[in-house]
């Protein structure tokens, strides 16, 4: 009977194959640096999968997400930095180590109250790396992404509205700033006040416990659905999309925003 271990030593095994000499070309010219966009590309294709809820989908797309770990943990055991063992050990003291509350005698009440926690036991465990409120935030995280963490993080601290209704107001006055920006014609102001909108919006979305990314990727979704609806209906009658008027394509979108209602 094989069991998860077994299949664990297999996958590094087969790693180390496709690394060494007669292995794989490409696997063994692979580095940290080269892996970086395929370690993005797998996660995103992971939530693809979450979003369509086809478990088989789902298993597929965890394991090709699991294969980045492991082939940045076969690179660095062969420049003798560290192990894939190394890795599973750091990650299990460090899961030990934030909740004390399971596997220690201390009591916390509700999640808000661990991921306070959390980032308490995070910060001391950085030291002096983390000054500032708003630091551990990973530089390459998507805009959007990104401007989350940070107004959680100042949130944390008290630096945050008291009411959802002083939120929506600062969207409106960003709004209306962009519109000025608009009148004058400036492309630098247009930009820092598109900018400022954009950071208000996810503000409010965090404000009311809605994920901005989340909300933008499913936005993205209905769009290319609702669009390639268009596509197909004018396929059908032998039209193609130059061929369509605005007010024809207008109809078809709506009839297929219908349709997702119903």
């Amino acid at each position: 009977m094989t069991t998860n271990h077994d299949q664990f030593n297999q996958v590094m095994s087969i790693m180390r194959r496709l690394r060494a000499p007669g292995g794989c070309p490409w696997d063994a010219e692979q580095s940290h640096e080269s892996l970086k966009r395929y370690l993005l590309e797998e996660s995103y294709e992971v939530l693809e999968a979450i979003d369509s809820g086809s478990d088989e989908q789902l298993k597929e797309e965890l394991g090709d997400l699991l294969l980045q770990p492991v082939f940045h943990a076969a690179i660095a055991e062969e420049r003798g930095a560290f192990t894939i063992e190394d890795v599973l050990a750091s990650l299990s003291d460090k899961l030990i180590r934030r909740h004390p509350h399971v596997f220690g005698d201390q009591v916390i009440t509700d999640s808000e109250a661990q991921v306070a926690n959390w980032e308490k036991i995070k910060k001391a465990e950085k030291g002096e790396e983390r000054r500032s409120a708003l630091s551990g935030i990973p530089p390459h995280l998507p805009a959007l992404m990104k401007a989350q963490k940070i107004t959680e993080k100042a949130s944390r601290v008290g630096f945050d509205w008291e009411h959802v209704n002083q939120v929506m107001a600062k969207v409106l006055e960003e709004l209306h700033e962009f519109e000025e920006a608009m009148e004058q014609g400036r492309q630098d102001r247009m930009e820092a006040e598109l900018g400022d909108l954009l950071f208000a919006i996810v503000n409010l979305g965090r404000f009311l416990a809605l994920d901005p990314e989340e909300a933008l990727r499913k936005t993205i979704a209905r769009f290319q659905n609702r669009f390639s609806y268009i596509e197909e209906r004018l396929h059908v009658n032998e039209r193609h999309l130059q061929d369509a008027s605005l007010d024809e394509m207008e109809a078809l979108w709506v009839e297929a925003k219908s349709r997702e209602n119903s």
